[in-house]
């Protein structure tokens, strides 16, 4: 296992620390595209990351925001539903990915919760190729807007049962999407999936379906 701290630059002069953790012979890399006034540091995301590595993904982790923008965005919450922001940090870890000596050679694959997941599907639409599926616990890709229409890879829209709001949500945002895609109920669970076993199925669902989307990649099945 190659577990590092790492640190990808974007505009601005910023530094967003990460964690990069490949396990041997990788099957692919997930980047966690975490949501409103969470960080790299989310134990619902990093108990799905260990869950990944454990049946061999990598997995990078990374704050979206720097500490003085985490700072305004927990006073305001200026940053944590500007999409725009976010999907141009998360288009700059996939390409930051895409030339680090561990993981240049392994497909991207997107993991978002709550408003990252909207973030994730704009990096998505903006990084057809590199990106080669996306999935979402909980979020809100109705924010995506126009992206969703953009959006080229298969796409997993986790949300719990007792989540009926985002539920809706999700499935409204769903109509909008070409290519292959679902809405996956995990019932009994409400918003940050706290239930017992419910983290364990969206790790589940997840790995399945980071494992179909590149399957489906690398023998150039359509995937609508």
């Amino acid at each position: 296992m190659i577990s590092e701290p790492v640190s990808v630059a974007v505009p601005g002069n910023v530094e967003l620390p990460g964690d990069l953790d490949v396990p041997p012979s990788p099957r692919g890399v997930v980047l966690f595209v975490h949501g409103s006034g969470s960080s790299r540091h989310s134990p619902r995301n990093r108990a799905v990351a260990e869950e990944l590595r454990r049946h061999g993904w990598g997995t990078l982790l990374i704050d979206l925001l720097s500490e003085d923008e985490e700072r305004a965005d927990a006073a305001t919450g200026q940053h944590r539903f500007d999409i725009a922001l976010l999907a141009e940090r998360t288009v700059t870890a996939v390409d930051w990915l895409g030339k680090h000596p561990v993981t240049e050679a392994l497909q991207a694959h997107l993991f978002g919760a709550s408003t990252g997941a909207a973030a994730a599907l704009v990096a998505a639409a903006g990084r057809y190729g590199p990106v080669v599926s996306v999935v979402s616990r909980g979020g809100r890709p109705d924010l995506a807007g126009d992206a969703l229409g953009r959006v080229e890879v298969p796409v997993l829209l986790l949300v719990g049962g007792r989540d009926q709001q985002v539920l809706e949500l999700n499935r409204e945002a769903a109509q909008l999407l070409r290519p292959e895609h679902r809405v996956q109920v995990v019932p009994g669970a409400t918003h940050l999936f706290e239930e017992p076993g419910a983290l364990e199925q969206v790790a589940a669902a997840a790995r399945e379906w980071f494992m179909h989307a590149a399957e489906a990649h690398a023998e150039g099945r359509g995937l609508r």
